[in-house]
């Protein structure tokens, strides 16, 4: 929200007003919190290195996704493709959001706000649950499993998220009570949940099928090390998704809608979204071999 003026409304977060009322100490971290908090020349800081940092992951995901194709143009829409795509609308997105930080808290009515915040998060999800289903994919054919009905489910699922995240939209529109906003928090932290179960179980299961592989070879460890860091690093970044989100759909106190507070706007999507993405890209920069491979197939 905007005062008159243009400087943002803070809301008091995680508890630190509470601490400040019993604890004589905090006051000085607190005067130090609130200069920042309250300073437009901080807010503008924050959000403008927010939007360059997820420009810039956006830019990387659409070079990667231009590499990609001039190497296998013969090929359609890949697994691979898709996810580089998908990262390059996510991280505009957001880098969109944070760029024009004052309008996102002028639009009215309160659930387009919401709207806008919470879809980039879905599409995130969307994102990298792709990694969870090419994973499930190799594990099942190695164990010669059908794998017909992978790429079903995930698309039904997806599909179902956001059929309910639309009628969680539209009971906030009609209610505007803080049981619907209750609701919409849950069940974004169960989706994130869900996110993180989803890569503890197939990037587990494969990182252990790799383990117990006989033949020894760079190629195998590099893959080892691969599935171990993107498994490790996504299914963090869906947990502290999932922690922040239900304790803020209790306690007002710890409100996860963190754009009216530039610090906690900074660790929190540091934390979720810029680190795991660079991090992820990174890890996944290798380009497909140019011959023809039987591994790399387009999506169906």
């Amino acid at each position: 929200m905007l005062m008159g003026g243009g400087s943002l409304l803070r809301r008091k977060t995680l508890g630190f007003e509470w601490g400040r009322s019993y604890y004589g100490g905090g006051d000085r971290a607190s005067d130090w919190w609130d200069e920042i908090d309250e300073s437009e020349q901080w807010q503008k800081g924050i959000y403008y290195s927010l939007c360059v940092s997820y420009a810039l992951i956006s830019f990387v995901a659409l070079v990667q996704l231009c590499r990609i194709q001039l190497r296998v143009p013969e090929f359609g829409w890949t697994t691979q493709k898709i996810f580089h795509l998908m990262n390059f609308v996510v991280n505009g997105v957001r880098a969109f959001m944070f760029g024009i930080y004052k309008s996102v808290f002028l639009l009215r009515p309160k659930t387009l706000e919401i709207m806008l915040l919470d879809l980039p998060g879905l599409l995130f999800f969307s994102t990298y649950t792709l990694l969870v289903l090419f994973w499930a994919e190799i594990y099942l054919q190695a164990r010669s499993l059908p794998i017909d009905k992978l790429r079903p489910t995930y698309y039904s699922i997806n599909g179902l998220i956001y059929f309910i995240q639309v009628c969680i939209w539209i009971g906030l529109k009609l209610s505007r009570t803080h049981t619907a906003i209750m609701i919409s928090r849950l069940f974004l932290s169960a989706v994130s949940f869900c996110a993180a179960l989803g890569f503890l179980i197939y990037g587990g299961r494969l990182f252990v099928m790799l383990r117990r592989f006989p033949i020894e070879s760079r190629g195998r460890q590099k893959k080892l090390y691969e599935v171990g860091f993107v498994t490790a690093t996504c299914c963090t970044c869906f947990l502290i998704r999932c922690l922040v989100v239900s304790i803020s759909a209790f306690d007002d106190n710890a409100d996860v809608d963190v754009l009216d507070h530039p610090i906690l706007n900074l660790v929190y999507y540091t934390l979720v979204e810029i680190v795991p993405s660079a991090l992820v890209l990174y890890v996944l920069r290798k380009l497909p071999p140019r011959r023809i491979s039987d591994r790399y197939n387009p999506i169906g």
